[in-house]
């Protein structure tokens, strides 16, 4: 039998060996590999190439949001399961938009997640009741046709320089996590603000709020 091979990016060690443990108490499941931060989890999981991914929100270097992005891009055949304590839809719209495949509450039971993680390795996505019925069955969700507009204009590499500018990152620690050249990166950004319309970071945070690509709420935390 061929078991689900999964990666577990957590900033807090309690929280993944609690995992683990539960985890490889199943005979179909076995843990691979374990991150603390963004940038960790996304170089193991181009390294392991895990058949599920389970992810923390709140990532430190890098956003649980912007890891999804780089994991669907760098190895789509790794499906994510974003665990989260926020009840709110647009959370889990925003994950499945941007690639995940299930988002478990972590307040949930551990049959839940067993649930979510054995359907993620099947292709299937997965939401728990409290949010399942306001995002629906189908996945992924498009945004609205309204924020799509001016959004849907960018390049899959300019949406990720929005998102890590978004978040506050430096150019540096931009180009470091995309493997691009200051100059390059800088081409990047121009184009985001031209086609925008945007001329400040906090013109780009008013937008991303404006057009429902991020919660105002979940980017404190």
């Amino acid at each position: 039998m061929n078991r689900i091979r999964v990666l577990i990016a957590d900033d807090h060690v309690m929280v993944r060996e609690g995992l683990r443990l539960m985890l490889e108490a199943q005979g179909d499941i076995v843990v691979v590999g374990e991150a603390g931060d963004g940038v960790e989890a996304l170089e193991l999981v181009r390294e392991l190439k895990p058949n599920v991914v389970l992810l923390d929100i709140a990532m430190p270097r890098l956003s649980g949001l912007e890891t999804i992005r780089l994991m669907r891009d760098a190895v789509p055949e790794s499906h994510i399961i974003v665990l989260s304590m926020y009840e709110k839809e647009a959370y889990a719209h925003q994950v499945l938009q941007d690639g995940a495949h299930g988002y478990v509450l972590k307040g949930a039971s551990s049959s839940t997640l067993l649930e979510a993680i054995r359907g993620a390795a099947d292709g299937r996505c997965y939401f728990g009741n409290k949010v399942h019925a306001g995002v629906g069955k189908n996945c992924p969700h498009g945004r609205s046709k309204e924020a799509a507009r001016g959004f849907h204009s960018l390049s899959d590499r300019e949406k990720q320089v929005f998102f890590l500018l978004l978040e506050g990152n430096t150019s540096p620690q931009i180009s470091e996590v995309l493997c691009v050249s200051q100059k390059t990166l800088e081409k990047h950004r121009a184009s985001v603000c031209r086609k925008l319309g945007i001329h400040s970071p906090v013109e780009m945070m008013k937008y991303a709020i404006r057009q429902g690509l991020i919660d105002p709420g979940f980017w404190k935390n």
